[in-house]
């Protein structure tokens, strides 16, 4: 049964992705539900990380005028 502080939600996806999804959770010894949300949280940590980098202030460079 899930936690009462988790939400549940219904996910159409692909046969081929659940099975790879599927094993790769019985390599790594956690339950499918365990490995989605372990995917969704390192997917999560690289968006932010990246736009984080993209946000960071950049060196200005000197326009040449002509």
């Amino acid at each position: 049964m899930a936690s009462p502080d988790k939400k549940a939600f219904l996910m159409r996806i692909d046969p081929g992705l659940w099975a790879e999804v599927e094993r790769l959770a019985a390599t790594e010894l956690r339950s499918v539900n365990g490995q989605v949300e372990y995917l969704l949280r390192e997917a999560l940590k690289q968006r932010t990380h990246s736009a984080s980098e993209s946000t960071v202030a950049r060196p200005r460079v000197a326009k040449i005028r002509r």
